[in-house]
């Protein structure tokens, strides 16, 4: 009997093709992710900074005020010893220690003057141990809520740090496929792009009034000077960057400040509907919203796309496109 050995298949292109295609919506989803859970840390990293600045100043107050507490302690202190040590000075010594009815008049008004104050500085040494006890609770609550915080952008650090892990495995033997298909994937866009320029400018659907605002238009020239800058998570340049990082960072050089947030940079400035898009102005995607760009006309965007990408020029083809603003 002839013996027969196993016969395996070789995979072919096209099975290859479809194992690139599988694995790149994989990715795409990951990246999503990513963008997700890095904008929320960067939402929380705000919040962060936030608290420990209320934290600084509410120790200052609270310094300020145990200041105040110890400067009227010490006073009461001094003339509760003072009288402890000399006696009460009563109406009778008063009397006694006056030659004449004027004189009497001064002394008894001083007294009572004396007294008034002190009376005054025992209020003011309540209200301000009060004041102490509002600022320190305050302050515990501030420090309990930045713990928090903190204990939360380690978390999604680690999360956001594993999903990265994950896609550099995937992705791993793949590159020059998903490549290609990028390539081709890019190329249906522009021309998607070009084609909802085109509806849009002839529609002229809005979805907000006409802007008053003058678009930004020198924020896309400093942007082109990033481009093939990397993408980072977390980092807001000059070197490299993530989405909302690198429109605060370009903004910034025209003088506007934007939060490192895409959530909360959609609501800076005035929004825009999509047929009133002009270069300089902000385009979000998602929901909830984590991804930001900057539209440089034509149907086209520049933004810090995902991990192992670059600064680039993109068509505005996503279709989760959620709006824009002209800040």
């Amino acid at each position: 009997m002839a013996g027969t050995s196993p016969v395996f298949a070789t995979p072919s292109v096209s099975d290859k093709r479809d194992e690139a295609r599988r694995v790149k919506a994989q990715l795409d989803q990951l990246d999503k992710d990513v963008e997700v859970a890095a904008e929320a840390h960067n939402e929380a990293r705000s919040a962060h900074e936030r608290l420990l600045a209320e934290i600084e100043q509410t120790g200052k107050v609270l310094a300020e005020t145990n200041a105040r507490i110890d400067e009227l302690q010490s006073h009461l202190q001094v003339r509760a010893s003072s009288m402890y040590r000399g006696g009460p000075v009563g109406f009778l010594e008063v009397l006694l220690g006056t030659n004449d009815f004027q004189e009497f008049a001064s002394t008894w008004d001083l007294l009572k003057d004396m007294n008034a104050k002190e009376a005054e500085d025992v209020a003011s040494l309540k209200d301000e141990r009060a004041k102490a006890e509002r600022y320190r609770t305050d302050l515990e609550a501030k420090e309990s809520e930045a713990r928090a915080v903190r204990e939360q952008m380690a978390a999604r650090k680690s999360a956001i740090e594993a999903k990265l892990a994950e896609r550099k495995r995937m992705l791993a033997g793949l590159e020059n496929e998903i490549a290609a298909i990028e390539r081709a994937e890019a190329a249906r866009a522009a021309a998607a792009a070009r084609a909802a320029v085109s509806r849009s400018t002839s529609t002229g659907s809005r979805t907000f009034p006409p802007p008053t605002r003058a678009p930004r238009s020198e924020v896309v020239s400093i942007a082109k000077r990033y481009l093939g800058a990397p993408y980072r998570w977390g980092a807001s340049g000059p070197n490299a960057f993530d989405c909302s990082g690198f429109t605060s960072f370009v903004y910034r050089q025209v003088g506007v400040s934007l939060p490192h947030s895409s959530r909360a940079q959609i609501n800076v400035g005035q929004r825009v509907s999509r047929a009133d898009l002009q270069p300089g102005d902000l385009v979000f995607f998602g929901s909830p919203i984590h991804h930001v760009g900057i539209y440089v006309g034509g149907g086209s965007y520049i933004h810090a796309p995902r991990t192992g990408d670059v600064v680039k020029i993109s068509p505005l083809t996503r279709g989760d496109y959620a709006g824009a603003t002209r800040p």
